[in-house]
């Protein structure tokens, strides 16, 4: 009977921390993955997703310490997992216009988080650098390679969207390109020395 109660209490204040975590941390949460998730009900999707584990890894493991860091790390994977799914389903479509200056090789820069404490390091650097280099990008720039890269979202939908030529959405994205390549190639040599 003991033993009975003492869970229930466990599970009761296991309940409330997870509640006031989720109350604490979901607008920012959910702002944090609309910036790079336009399509609002992927975003609510992801946010469900990462509070679903949040939940899970609370009840199964020890509590977690730093929950608001682990909240944003699953949140930039599940998003990065969603790009990836997108991204071989698309491999076998080419867009008007699109060539070898519009691929940008987001796979080969991200190693798997599951191959180490060395690999997760790089894959937190890059996707830190990735992010910081998308803020510096002109607005039009970073929602077209944002809806086209990370949504998978075609030209054509897009410019039927904004009512913008494909031609305008393929050089803001081309323009958007180049300056990541810039941005990101030393960091990409130097993880590929290592």
């Amino acid at each position: 009977m003991q033993d009975a109660l003492t869970f229930a209490l466990m599970t009761d204040e296991q309940n409330r921390r997870i509640a006031e975590t989720v109350e604490r941390e979901q607008n920012r949460l959910r702002n944090f993955i609309r910036k790079r998730i336009l399509d609002e009900s992927e975003a609510e999707d992801i946010l469900q997703e990462v509070f679903y584990e949040f939940v899970q890894a609370y009840r199964l493991m020890k509590p977690i310490e730093q929950a608001g860091a682990w909240l944003f790390r699953v949140a930039r994977n599940r998003i990065i997992d969603r790009f990836r799914k997108r991204r071989t389903e698309s491999l076998d479509t080419t867009e008007p216009g699109g060539g070898e200056d519009e691929f940008f090789p987001w796979e080969e820069l991200l190693p798997s988080p599951d191959a180490g404490p060395e690999a997760a390091y790089a894959r937190k650097v890059l996707v830190d650098e990735m992010e910081a280099a998308l803020d510096e990008l002109p607005e039009e720039q970073r929602e077209v390679f944002v809806a086209h890269e990370l949504e998978g979202r075609s030209f054509k939908e897009l410019a039927e969207a904004t009512g913008l030529s494909v031609n305008t959405l393929l050089s803001r994205k081309h323009y958007a390109v180049l300056h990541l390549r810039r941005r990101l190639q030393a960091i990409y040599d130097e993880f590929k020395k290592a």
